[in-house]
């Protein structure tokens, strides 16, 4: 259901720090630092910018018919007649 949230030891996030971060920025996907096997820090990609908007639905369509033809019958349009 769920991915499950890749972990890091601290010892290693200390020595990676900065390729560390880039990647969850890149990735998108949190971090889990632990420190003996437990939990210490999460580290979370920043929220995406309220503003970026566009590309918000990229790929979450699909075009179903003909976008340009006509919805009804051009005979049966009042102006042609």
């Amino acid at each position: 259901m769920f991915d499950p949230v890749e972990e890091i030891q601290i010892s290693k996030f200390k020595a990676t720090c900065l390729a560390v971060l880039d990647r969850v920025g890149k990735t998108r996907k949190p971090l889990l630092v632990t420190r003996f096997g437990k939990p210490v820090a999460q580290i979370l990609p920043p929220p995406s910018p309220a503003g970026n908007w566009l590309g918000a639905m990229k790929e979450q369509g699909e075009i179903c018919d003909d976008l340009v033809a006509p919805v009804t019958d051009p005979a049966e349009w009042e102006a042609l007649k």
